[in-house]
Order: structure tokens, then sequence, then C-alpha cells
């Protein structure tokens, strides 16, 4: 899950402090390893994804994340190619995210989702799989990804993420993906989860930004072993109602400012001294560039307690359309805050 990040760049002259660098990788509870900042996609299409995703590369990334659901697994896929043809990359270089949709949850149809995916990308195997949303949609075709009911409502099913999560696990064993995950799992899902898998989890992929800071839930995943990957990190901007707040308050310019730094810059770094790892989309080269170039500065105490007081509990992703169903994830207090 991410979303849009269009945001406001600028910055002044100040001193930075030499910070970790890229390549110290986290390393998961199954012993594979991932870069600490990723490349979102959501809503990159008509070739963006693609340009995208070759710039990406091109700078550093080495961690890129989509969805069947975006419709553009077929664009990162053909960056990665490229990139690899040119001998910039090989392919155990790049760490590939891809995701579950809601209407495969069905275990027969797991393996079936995977290996659509896998020719989407043009890949033998994705390093990451995760089951997109806890809830579930009703099947009526590989392409038809928001099912409607006679009502019009979205139509939802019944059908426990648990067996899907044992299906996920089988996808492992086939060598399918090398690792499986999570996203949007609220702290009851995880933790029963974490009670009936043989395979656990090593991300559960969650909106985090100053405004949800999401840490309880952090916690929990910290103390499982598993890593957050942090979408939204910059929130949904709107520059008519200049929100949401924190990217427009005088106080985060003035973090940037002593740093010479961006306040998107000053986001994404806040969310990696959270133990998070962001997914900033772009599809414009030089925000992507300048999403990267945040391992050279460290945040103080002090700007810190700012980015705190942005926690308001209000998230970008509701995902309402599945309100109805039993796992819809936004009904426990640890989910939000």
């Amino acid at each position: 899950m991410s979303c849009s990040e269009e945001h406001r760049h600028s910055a002044s002259n100040c001193v930075t402090v030499k910070m970790a660098s890229k390549t110290e990788y986290f390393k998961h509870n199954d012993g594979t390893k991932i870069q600490p900042i990723g490349l979102g996609t959501f809503a990159s299409l008509k070739g963006d994804c693609e340009r995208a995703v070759l710039h990406a590369i091109d700078v550093g990334y080495r961690h890129i994340d989509t969805a069947y659901f975006y419709g553009n697994e077929g664009e990162v896929g053909a960056a990665v190619q490229k990139k690899i043809a040119e001998g910039v990359i090989k392919r155990e270089d790049i760490f590939i995210t891809t995701k579950l949709w809601c209407h495969f949850h069905e275990p027969e149809r797991v393996e079936h989702a995977c290996r659509k995916t896998l020719q989407n990308l043009g890949l033998e195997y994705v390093d990451l799989y995760l089951i997109h949303w806890p809830f579930s949609y009703a099947y009526h075709g590989d392409n038809e990804m928001i099912p409607k009911d006679a009502n019009g409502e979205v139509e939802l099913v019944d059908i426990d993420y648990v067996d899907t999560w044992r299906a996920m696990e089988k996808l492992v064993e086939l060598g399918l993906t090398k690792s499986i995950g999570v996203s949007n799992f609220n702290s009851e899902q995880l933790t029963r989860l974490l009670a009936n898998c043989k395979i656990k989890p090593i991300h559960n992929q969650i909106e985090v930004h100053p405004a949800l800071d999401q840490k309880e839930l952090i916690a929990l995943c910290k103390s499982n072993d598993i890593v957050v990957t942090a979408s939204c990190p910059l929130g949904r901007h709107n520059a008519e109602l200049r929100t949401p707040t924190f990217m427009y308050d005088g106080k985060v310019q003035a973090i940037g400012n002593k740093y010479n730094k961006t306040i998107a810059q000053v986001l994404i770094r806040y969310l990696i001294e959270m133990g998070t790892i962001p997914l900033p989309k772009s599809s414009n080269p030089k925000r992507i560039e300048e999403n990267f170039n945040v391992f050279d500065f460290q945040l103080d105490a002090e700007d810190h307690a700012i980015l705190n007081s942005y926690h308001t509990g209000e998230r970008v992703a509701h995902a309402r359309q599945a309100i109805k169903s039993k796992y819809y994830p936004f009904n426990v207090y640890s989910a939000c805050f």
C-alpha cells in the first residue's frame, strides 16, 4: 500500500552530520537482507513507473515495491531487466516486493496469483510476497479486482487470512518467492498469524508518517523480529488545503534548514530513525534522488519531539469499502496508534 507524494522540496545551507551508509542493510528473520529505503510505485503508470525504476536503480535504489493491484508490475520488471542487461545490477542485487490482491485469497488461487505476477514481472522469483490486505474480495476473474454486488458495493467474502497464509508458505517451498509477509495487518491480526504459522512474516507494510506514527504496532513488530515498511511516508499532499500540516509547518522547514535538507528528506529520515523502511513514491528524477539522499545527517532529540507532536492518528488509506468485513484492520486501537 502506497500513496501519492507530490510534495515541497526546499532547503538552505547548513552543516550536515555524517551517518550510516546506504549499504547497511536490514537483516530479516529468515536471513535475507534489504536496503533501508525503497521506491514506492503506487499510481505510477503509462511509462512513468518504468522510467522511475530505471532512474532509481541508477541512483542506487536496490529495493522496489509494487503490487498486482497497482497494475505496473510489467513496468517494474521491464526496468529491472534492462538494468540487468546493461550490467548495472545482477538479479540478486535488487529486492523486489509485490503483493497478493484481495480477490486471490482463496488458498487454491494463491499459487496462480503469484505465477501471474512473476509472468508480469518477467522474473523467476520475487524477494518478498505480501498479503496486501487481511480482508478478501469475491473472485470473478483475474482482472476484476474491485468486484461489485447487485447494490454496487464491493463484494466481500469471508476467507480467513490464516488459510491464505498457509498457501503463501507453500510459495516459499516452491521457490516462487524467497520470503513472505503481510501488509495493513493490525496488532491482533499479526499476533494471531504468528500463533498459527510455520513461516514467520518478515515484513508488515503499514502506513506511517508523523500524523500516524504507529509506535505501538511498530514495537510489536520489532519484538517479533518483523520489519516495518512505511507506506505513505509523506502523507497525502494537498497544496490547496496545505495538508498534511507537517509538510507546511515552519518548524519542520526549520529542521530542514538546519541540515540543508528538504522537508521530505527530514520526514524520510525520521521514519528511518524510527526503525522503519520508508517507501517514498515519485516519478520525478530530482525527487527520486533527493528522497534517497537521507543518509548523511541525523535528527536530534528536539527534532524528534517536534515531529512526534504531529501525531493525530489520522490515516490516508482507510479502505472503507471493506469496513463490513470481520477482517477489516482499522477497528483496534493499536492499529491506529
